[in-house]
């Protein structure tokens, strides 16, 4: 593994750390992780700064709501106000309510949503500014909490059910983040295509002084006419320099 996939993946590693411990990492964790690349102070120091960025505090908890946007700190206000209102319990009574979920009782499930609602939306502030919207964030931490309950029997003690529960979140949340990844770089890539199909067809056009056809375009670049066609339809057919006609 070269440098740079290795710096990579270690970043990844120390980011899901800070994740599973709340939000939060020491910077002899952080050495730690990096010790073999040897890296500069410098460098450590871009380290620390994109960990904050990513909602993971060093050495104390971060404050991710620094990166949301003021619609969604008004969202995120108005959400943690509305979850006030639940009723509180004892650690107690959490562990016998998580006993009867965990034997499949509905309604110490339900229950158990109720006493977790507020974790989602700390878990999700750790994923602020990271291409999703945090009350997606939250509405994707809600529906895995949802299933999460019904899943209990998959742990032995009842103490486990926060780590069990937060983790579900956690993939949950990590998963939404990486489709929207997937599909922002699926439209950048469906963009630069349009752009090259345009930029082809407008030097041949000025070559010709007339709009092109698909055929002539495809003849005289290195384009075929399903990709000119793609790029058609994907604008509606709104490529100035193509003479294109939908038959």
């Amino acid at each position: 593994m070269d440098k740079e996939k290795e710096f990579a993946a270690l970043l990844a590693d120390v980011t899901n750390l800070g994740r599973q411990q709340k939000g939060i990492v020491s910077k002899e964790q952080v050495k730690e992780a990096f010790d073999k690349l040897s890296l500069s102070d410098d460098q450590l120091t871009l380290v620390y700064d994109y960990l904050k960025k990513h909602g993971i505090g060093i050495g104390t908890p971060a404050v991710p709501e620094e990166f949301l946007t003021e619609e969604e700190h008004n969202y995120l206000k108005d959400y943690i106000e509305s979850l006030s209102e639940l009723p509180e319990v004892t650690d107690s009574e959490k562990i016998g309510i998580t006993i009867s979920a965990m034997s499949g009782d509905k309604s110490a499930q339900n229950r158990l949503i109720e006493i977790y609602l507020p974790t989602v939306p700390d878990v999700a502030k750790m994923y602020a500014e990271q291409g999703v919207y945090i009350e997606d964030l939250i509405g994707e931490g809600n529906l895995v909490l949802t299933s999460g309950v019904t899943m209990l029997d998959a742990i032995e003690k009842p103490e486990e059910a926060e780590s069990f529960l937060t983790k579900m979140m956690m993939d949950a949340m990590e998963e939404l983040i990486s489709d929207s990844l997937d599909e922002d770089a699926r439209g950048q890539k469906a963009v630069k295509h349009v752009q090259k199909v345009a930029d082809k067809a407008a030097e041949l056009a000025k070559e010709l002084r007339r709009s092109v056809t698909v055929e002539e375009l495809a003849a005289e670049t290195d384009l075929t006419e399903d990709e000119i066609i793609e790029a058609i339809h994907m604008t509606g057919n709104n490529i100035e320099d193509i003479d294109f006609n939908e038959e």
